[in-house]
């Protein structure tokens, strides 16, 4: 199993636990059809990608009483492919097939991007960061998550507490920027950083003045981004300071690579999650 997988809290088999409850609140009438015999299911994968979600259908199958095989890791750009069985109670392997399919296509295609994305930074040199977002579906961001790490790209931060964030409405509502980073760090210590959306240098510079360690860039053309970050760098260059700069909002994959130039730490990317296609994979029993 892929090391990605020691990255995961214990709680996600409850998580899986409630998946399963879910699906089935009262009577499993198709399972009543099928039976306890013993069948071998395979999981074919019908389109390219890279494979990513095994923890998660591990899980399911664990939870209804089912063994499984794993198969390969990275999927062909061609054909259907074996990925893996799955052997069990033939209602028992039914129970956990839309389930266990719903998350290994969704966190593949995450983590189908996400390795585009990091081959096309790599294909132009940029040496920074390829991050998601905090756009994430409520009660499933731990595996999409997991699918940007799988992929090769950096989640972002995971929560409102994992790192303060102050965007347009945070600015808005306190005052001033300045304002702002000094609350935030007044709550947050040293040990927590700070990131301030930025809509203009003007505004990086006194976020950067004010203790921001992260200044994002929203909005920016391709061309503003590159002065405006070298710019920055410059000048904090000559101050002594150390931050880093962020480029953000509306960047795609067929645009990316017009943001990925020098004094640009991170790029991220809200269409790693979302409107992101998915894998196409199926569970089929032996007949």
């Amino acid at each position: 199993m892929s090391r990605h997988a020691s990255l995961l809290p214990i709680s996600y088999a409850r998580t899986i636990e409630d998946w399963l409850a879910e699906d089935i609140p009262s009577f499993d009438y198709g399972g009543y059809v099928v039976g306890d015999d013993v069948k071998v299911a395979t999981l074919y994968c019908k389109s390219p990608g890279v494979l990513a979600g095994k923890p998660f259908f591990n899980e399911v199958f664990r939870q209804t009483g089912c063994t499984f095989e794993e198969g390969v890791e990275i999927l062909p750009n061609e054909g259907k492919v074996v990925v893996a069985e799955v052997t069990g109670p033939g209602r028992r392997i039914l129970m956990g097939e839309r389930v266990a399919l719903n998350i290994l296509a969704r966190c593949s295609g995450i983590a189908s991007r996400a390795r585009r994305l990091r081959t096309l930074a790599d294909q132009n040199n940029f040496n920074g960061v390829v991050a998601g977002t905090r756009k994430t579906t409520p009660g499933f961001r731990l595996v999409e998550k997991y699918g940007m790490q799988v992929g090769g790209a950096d989640t972002h931060r995971m929560d409102l507490s994992s790192m303060v964030m102050l965007k347009d409405n945070h600015i808005w509502a306190t005052g001033s920027i300045t304002r702002a980073v000094a609350e935030a760090r007044a709550v947050a210590g040293f040990s927590i950083k700070i990131e301030v959306e930025c809509q203009s240098e003007t505004d990086a510079m006194e976020a950067i003045d004010a203790g921001a360690d992260i200044v994002m860039l929203d909005n920016f053309k391709p061309e503003q981004l590159a002065v405006a970050a070298q710019s920055i760098k410059a000048k904090c260059q000559s101050f002594q300071k150390q931050v880093l700069i962020e480029a953000s909002g509306g960047i795609t994959e067929d645009t990316a690579a017009q943001y990925m130039g020098p004094g640009v730490d991170i790029i991220s990317f809200g269409s790693m999650t979302q409107g992101v296609p998915h894998v196409d994979f199926s569970l089929k029993i032996a007949h």
